[in-house]
């Protein structure tokens, strides 16, 4: 068995800027004795056993948790995330990422650390654009990321998938398939990263070349079309969309309560005033040649905007540069950084404390260790004693529109492979993908396991869904009349 400190993975303050790194010359441990400690783990943890769920008989109330999280949000926009969470029990587990980690954070773990996404589901991946300007498919969704066991990541994907199934109308043969081909592939792909170097590892992603070439003919049709739209959202495109012409001055066009601009908020100087505060301390979190780049361009307009379901509430703002002209336009998402609803967890069974305490570098430094190629102009900054993260908005990103009218349940299958293999890449880059690979070995043990999870957790999900229903009915809780999609 590996000691302690061969297993640990590189925690933030590991790559904390300004701190002197911690690491050392290990002692060279084989993959063989890698894989075999992973193996070694079956008789801690049998992979049948991961397949465990029961509700505890002191079970917290869910709609006392999302309660509890809306405490710290803006107030207003408390009804529509309620109505966001109510359009379908789907809807739920992705607004509920703090009730999942509850249930399952006691059952017993193999001890092996990643750096965990932490709102795993099948709507958090997508297509983006890399430095180099081509499309790459992975995780696009970082707000609850922070060490912790892989377990946590695999079980909500797989429940997600047949919460997803039965909203798209799947059978129960449909919903354990892609439960099946989530953790087949998940499987599959660390068995070859365990043997990869970690250099090849580090610079590994999957290609829109090998996302449709694992695809079928009637999938493969709706993901070229995905690819190809995802190549016209770049920053001109949302330019014509996202802006107007007012006054001979390009303006964010608003939609309340989705994107509401900083002059209607009131006191737009102070608003912009602020927003500028807060890109200076952003601008320190960016490499020399990012700084460079951005100083050319400069805050046109600025407003809040509402994205997600489980983000609704968090505070987030919509920023409209221009650099030589009009043509070229670059549009910052501010997006605020709230505790991870893993940390009481994470730190319980992993003993790890954030060094800085800054929510927005922990989203950063997540994302960049697990993420192909992440966003340049990926930071952090603070302002009023709320931390926030920046990244581009669009970019060449787009996601599958898990909905009925859009994709069909017999395809579900074949997408959450993908899902699974890029999970696989997430954990490997920052995991022991050696340890992984010999825990989950080949077998259909573990498929067999999850496909038992999952199903009981989505039967949980759609009791909490409407747990929130009736508190929606009874008036505990207030809920918009109008989603706004």
């Amino acid at each position: 068995m590996l000691r302690d400190q061969e297993r640990s993975m590189p925690f933030v303050d590991d790559l904390a800027p300004g701190k002197a790194s911690k690491y050392r010359l290990k002692e060279r441990i084989s993959l063989e004795e890698r894989l075999a400690a992973g193996k070694a783990l079956r008789q801690m943890v049998k992979r049948s056993a991961q397949g465990s769920y029961f509700a505890a008989e002191n079970r917290d109330d869910p709609v006392a948790i999302l309660e509890a999280q809306s405490a710290t949000r803006v107030p207003e926009l408390m009804p529509l995330r309620y109505a966001r969470m109510l359009a379908s029990p789907f809807a739920f587990l992705r607004g509920s990422a703090a009730v999942m980690i509850r249930d399952i954070a006691p059952a017993p773990t193999t001890g092996i650390t990643v750096q965990a996404c932490g709102d795993m589901h099948v709507s958090n991946f997508g297509v983006y654009a890399s430095a180099e300007r081509t499309l790459v498919f992975g995780i696009n969704d970082f707000d609850e990321t922070y060490p912790g066991p892989w377990e946590w990541d695999l079980k909500r994907l797989t429940a997600s998938a047949v919460v997803a199934g039965r909203y798209l109308g799947g059978d129960r043969d449909v919903c354990q398939e892609a439960v099946r081909a989530t953790v087949q592939a998940y499987q599959e792909h660390l068995q070859t990263y365990a043997g990869m170097s970690y250099l090849d590892l580090w610079y590994d992603t999957i290609t829109d070349a090998e996302m449709l070439a694992k695809l079928p003919k009637d999938f493969y049709q709706k993901a070229s079309r995905l690819l190809a739209k995802a190549r016209e959202r770049n920053n001109l495109q949302a330019l014509a969309s996202l802006t107007d012409l007012i006054n001979d001055q390009h303006r964010l066009i608003e939609s309340p309560p989705r994107v509401v601009r900083a002059d209607t908020l009131g006191d737009e100087a102070r608003i912009h005033q602020a927003i500028n505060q807060l890109l200076k301390g952003y601008f320190a979190s960016l490499s020399g040649d990012r700084r460079f780049l951005l100083s050319r361009y400069r805050i046109v307009d600025v407003a809040r905007q509402v994205v997600g379901v489980g983000s609704v509430g968090t505070r987030c703002w919509l920023a409209y540069l221009e650099g030589k002209d009009v043509n070229d336009p670059l549009f910052l998402q501010i997006k605020q950084a709230q505790p991870s609803v893993l940390t009481p967890y994470s730190e319980a069974i992993c003993g790890y404390r954030l060094p800085d305490n800054h929510q927005g570098h922990r989203v950063v430094i997540g994302q960049r260790l697990i993420q192909s190629s992440p966003d340049i102009f990926l930071g952090w900054g603070e302002l009023d004693g709320h931390h926030y993260y920046v990244r581009q908005l669009r970019d060449m990103k787009d996601s599958l529109k898990l909905e009925p009218d859009k994709l069909s349940a017999a395809a579900l299958p074949d997408y959450c492979s993908l899902c699974g293999w890029a999970l696989a890449l997430a954990h490997a880059k920052s995991g022991d993908a050696a340890m992984l690979a010999g825990y989950l070995g080949t077998s259909e043990a573990l498929s067999d396991a999850l496909v038992t999870f999952a199903e009981a957790y989505a039967d949980q999900t759609e009791q909490d869904y409407e747990t929130l229903s009736l508190a929606a009915k009874q008036g505990r809780i207030q809920v918009a009349d109008d989603l706004d999609p």
